[in-house]
């Protein structure tokens, strides 16, 4: 048995890419790159379904960048409330 090849991202896109522009077939991509008709549709729509996402990773950053800045605030009350809580009952102990 043979083992299974794993393709880069980059060789995947190039070949998906060649794939969409229509100048060969997929047949003739895929006998150039020694891998099956099926693997480069496949890649191809992958990269078809995938490629309105290109445009949406900014805003998606700075949202998440906004959830972590609002977290990391959340977390500095979270541990400012607890250390006066601890100090509140060490004192009640104390009367």
């Amino acid at each position: 048995m043979s083992k299974r090849r794993t393709h880069s991202p980059e060789f995947k896109a190039r070949v998906s890419m060649e794939a969409i522009s229509g100048r060969k077939t997929i047949q003739e991509i895929a006998a150039d790159h020694a891998i099956h008709p099926i693997q480069v549709s496949h890649w191809k729509r992958q990269l078809l379904d995938g490629a309105s996402e290109l445009f949406i990773r900014g805003k998606q950053t700075k949202d998440k960048e906004d959830g972590q800045a609002k977290e990391a605030g959340l977390f500095q009350q979270i541990g400012r409330l607890q250390m006066e809580l601890e100090w509140l009952k060490k004192k009640s102990q104390l009367l």
